[in-house]
C-alpha cells in the first residue's frame, strides 16, 4: 500500500513538472487533489491499456527497433487527457510524445531516489552490485 501511494505521488509530481516544463501540456489548476486524480487516471491507463497497445503494435516496435514505444507513451498521455475531464490537456501528438519522454524521465529518477523499483531492489538483495545511494546500517 505504501508503494502504491508513493508511486501515485511520484506520477503526480512528474505530471506537474511536465506541465510546468512544456507549453503544450497543462493542468487546469495545480492543486494537489487535481494532480492526484490525474496521476490515478494515468496509472490506470498505463496499467490497463498500455499492455494492449504494446502487444498490438509489436510489429511496429520491432520494425522501429523499439522507438515506437515512445509513441505509445504519448498515446497514453492523450488517453489520459481524454479521460481526465478537462483537468489535464495535451495539445497534440507531438506534445504528447515529448511529454511522455519527460514524464518517463522524471518518474524514473524519482522512483530510483525513493527506491520504488522492486526488480532492482531484489537484485541488490541477491548480489552485492554497485549501489548509487547506499543505505546506512545502524
Amino acid at each position: 500500500m505504501r508503494n502504491l501511494l508513493l508511486r501515485l505521488i511520484v506520477n503526480a509530481a512528474a505530471l506537474a513538472a511536465t506541465a510546468a516544463l512544456l507549453p503544450g501540456v497543462s493542468v487546469r489548476d495545480n492543486e494537489i487533489w487535481t494532480l492526484l486524480v490525474i496521476a490515478f487516471v494515468f496509472g490506470l491507463v498505463n496499467a490497463v491499456l498500455k499492455p494492449v497497445f504494446l502487444i498490438l503494435s509489436c510489429p511496429l516496435i520491432i520494425l522501429t527497433l523499439g522507438l515506437f514505444v515512445v509513441v505509445v507513451n504519448g498515446l497514453m498521455l492523450l488517453i489520459t487527457d481524454a479521460l481526465a475531464g478537462g483537468r489535464f490537456t495535451v495539445d497534440g501528438l507531438g506534445w504528447a510524445i515529448l511529454g511522455g519522454l519527460v514524464v518517463g524521465a522524471i518518474s524514473g529518477i524519482l522512483e530510483r531516489v525513493f527506491d520504488l523499483d522492486e526488480k532492482d531492489r531484489e537484485k541488490r538483495k541477491r548480489d552485492d552490485s554497485f549501489i548509487i545511494f547506499p543505505k546506512k546500517k545502524d
